[in-house]
């Protein structure tokens, strides 16, 4: 079971000053990140429309090996 907002405040307050500011950077930035959930929705919704693309012809294939050939000569 999840930890309500109302189990948890009571604790956050009785931390010290900097743990608060610590706490309350964590929780902003959090907002700006998406779930793991958002992420895999957004990838598929990627792979779709590459796929789509693909399939059209808007897109041309690249085998493997000129990936990798291409990729291996970026890093020398």
């Amino acid at each position: 079971m999840a930890i309500t907002l109302n189990e948890i405040l009571p604790l956050a307050r009785d931390l010290g000053l900097s743990d608060r500011a610590e706490l309350a950077e964590q929780l902003l930035t959090s907002l700006d990140e998406p779930s793991e959930g958002e992420v895999e929705k957004l990838w598929l919704e990627e792979a779709k429309r590459r796929l789509a693309a693909y399939r059209s012809g808007q897109v041309e294939a690249i085998p493997a090996e000129e990936v990798f050939r291409r990729a291996l000569a970026d890093l020398e």
